[in-house]
């Protein structure tokens, strides 16, 4: 797809302006509402769908295509991302009115390094082709680590701070408490760090190791940056409302690591015969259609599988529960019958 820079400045513009309104309609530290984060959910999810009936439209087919396969594939792994930022919320004890602007600014921090990231992997495809072959390979190898990482009985419970983050608290110093949405206090004569700057950094940062593998997974639908930066702004804006809505529902989805494997796996896959391809290799291609299908439907397969294997173990649960109530009814009856005796 030909994108002048006129229709980059107007998109960096447009994306700007949401931002924007979202920061002023979010201003005031409140709790969010399962209503608010559902309406704006929604919203968000709308915009992605009209720019991608947009691009049908002034565009092509192909480059709509390829803006809904990514957009899925990085919403889908950005889920993923909040079960991070449920322990790097809960590390820092962030009052609740106060993680709204933890994640908008976060996520705005993550949105400017992945841009770098994209601009980075396009100047190397352009330049190197053999390149897909590592980014196939790298996929194909993190898909393994998820599943190793799924069948694993150890889950990890705490966040680990990253070098930067570490570096950077050293450097300027933290505060003891949150200050509101103050970023920076004057303590004993010398400016330091609030909590909530820290907490900031570090839901950015961190998103950056995720872009490791997302970012090559993206590439490996389209190597059209514009589409590339586009969906990764779409999905990632709008996922400060999704941490309000699912936070309760990440633990039910139990195979959601198995459904991202698949994905990156087959995206992998993709991606080499895409390297082969353009080494002369006759070798069939994965299409558009073809993945956004493929995507789409692990994805509802893992949810749900994922409900129905939550909502069993849920009746295990009550079961033995109410299985121990019963034997504890039982030895108390017992034993009150022998204290009668023995009366």
């Amino acid at each position: 797809m030909d994108v002048s820079w006129t229709l980059w400045a107007l998109t960096i513009l447009g994306l700007s302006a949401l931002i924007a309104v979202d920061f002023f309609i979010g201003r005031k530290p409140h709790d969010v509402s399962m209503k608010e984060a559902g309406t704006w959910t929604v919203v968000w999810v709308a915009l992605a769908a009209l720019f991608g009936l947009g691009l049908l439209v002034f565009g092509d087919s192909k480059a709509s295509g390829e803006f809904f396969a990514g957009f899925i594939t990085e919403k889908s792994l950005s889920v993923d991302n909040l079960f991070v930022f449920v322990l790097i919320m809960a590390k820092f004890a962030v009052p609740s009115q106060l993680q709204q602007r933890v994640l908008l600014v976060g996520v705005v921090i993550a949105l400017v390094l992945r841009t770098i990231f994209i601009a980075a992997g396009a100047a190397i495809i352009a330049s190197f082709s053999w390149v897909f072959f590592i980014f196939g390979a790298f996929l194909i190898y993190t898909a393994w680590k998820l599943i190793q990482e799924a069948r694993s009985d150890d889950e990890e419970e705490e966040f680990e701070e990253n070098r930067l983050l570490k570096s950077v608290e050293r450097r300027f110093g933290v505060a003891d408490r949150y200050h509101g949405t103050k970023l920076f206090i004057q303590k004993n004569g010398k400016r330091v760090l609030t909590p909530l700057m820290v907490v900031m950094l570090a839901i950015g940062t961190t998103d950056v190791l995720f872009a490791l593998d997302s970012i090559p997974a993206i590439f490996g639908l389209t190597q059209d940056p514009y589409i590339v930066f586009t969906a990764n702004a779409f999905a990632l804006m709008g996922l400060r409302q999704l941490y309000f809505l699912i936070g309760g529902l990440l633990k039910k989805l139990v195979h959601l690591s198995y459904g991202l494997s698949v994905i990156l796996g087959f995206i992998g896959v993709k991606l080499v015969l895409h390297a082969l391809h353009e080494q002369g290799v006759g070798v069939p291609v994965i299409s558009i259609p073809l993945s956004l299908a493929v995507i789409s439907g692990v994805l509802i397969i893992t949810t749900i599988t994922s409900l129905i294997a939550t909502r069993k173990q849920t009746e295990r649960d009550k079961a033995v529960e109410a299985d121990g109530r019963t034997h504890d009814e039982a030895d108390g009856r017992k034993h009150d019958d022998k204290k009668h005796i023995e009366a």
